[in-house]
């Protein structure tokens, strides 16, 4: 397998892109909008500038990862030849059963349709294809180049074949690949997403705040970032998603997501995407914090 189509150019698909073109696989990044692949294909470069200045790679290593990479605004054009798709579009069930509608179409009758999903079931999006048992997940983890787990979910009518393809592909990545079942939230979101929406919970109920919460986290679990900044950094839209999905698949009240999340996510504090969740991530913010510095 030499030869993969990456859908969506956002945060997680470039993260892919650049992961497989690293490893010496042709790339074909996909994605509707010629600003969102620009704007990926130059995140990449970015990161890979900051490995060269960590002399963990050459400049002739991040020429060779660029020259990996083409980019295409069609699904048809960008498909048509390759062996495995994974799709990286924004967690929206409707998006992705029309992306995988198309992708069934388009791609060659062996080629593996893979999804990056977080928490939404692979059963069901393979049966909205005519190869039920050449769809599975790939959930790498943010930011994909630098985190070494990958969740491979099986869905329903996932062959062994399959599984086990994708199980070494990831092992050629550099990543630790680990087989989970289809259930909502598999295993990662559906450990992390309660424990940052009890988080949460106990800022709303007002037991301590925002940055206490996190520094007890940090200091007492021993956890490398707080769960509010983590949320934060994960997008408050994406959990309120997750959760959502979680809480329609087991009908668990204990998922059900805390209602400042979701005035937070209706008020448009996302997080660091928009500027403002739990911290303020804003310029004036990161201006005071410098002048801070050399006062």
């Amino acid at each position: 397998m030499k030869k993969i189509a990456i859908i969506g150019a956002g945060t997680m698909g470039n993260g892919i892109a650049h992961t497989f073109a690293q490893s010496g696989f042709q790339v074909q990044l996909i994605d509707i909008s010629q600003a969102s692949l620009t704007r990926g294909v130059a995140t990449i470069t970015k990161n890979l500038d900051r490995l060269i200045a960590k002399e963990k790679i050459s400049e002739a290593d991040k020429s060779q990862t660029l020259n990996n990479i083409t980019t295409y605004t069609s699904i048809d054009e960008g498909v048509n030849d390759v062996e495995l798709v994974v799709e990286a579009a924004t967690e929206n069930i409707d998006l992705k059963l029309n992306i995988f509608k198309q992708l069934d179409e388009a791609c060659q009758e062996n080629t593996i349709l893979a999804t990056n999903t977080s928490s939404i079931s692979i059963t069901q999006i393979a049966a909205v294809t005519s190869r039920p048992d050449k769809v599975i997940g790939m959930h790498f983890m943010n930011p994909v180049p630098i985190m070494k787990l990958v969740e491979i979910i099986r869905g329903y009518n996932t062959s062994d074949d399959v599984t086990n393809t994708i199980m070494e592909l990831s092992k050629t990545l550099g990543k630790i690949p680990v087989e989970v079942n289809d259930y909502p939230g598999f295993v990662a979101n559906r450990i992390l997403m309660p424990m940052l929406n009890e988080s949460i919970e106990t800022l709303y109920n007002g037991v301590a705040g925002v940055e206490e919460i996190d520094t007890v986290m940090k200091l007492g679990m021993a956890h490398p970032m707080g769960p509010l900044q983590l949320a934060d950094f994960i997008g408050l839209d994406v959990c309120l998603s997750i959760l959502n999905v979680m809480y329609d698949g087991f009908k668990n009240p204990k998922y059900a997501p805390c209602p400042l999340l979701v005035n937070m996510v209706r008020a448009g504090k996302l997080g660091v995407k928009s500027g403002e969740g739990f911290y303020d991530y804003s310029e004036s913010r990161k201006a005071e914090k410098v002048s801070k510095q050399f006062s």
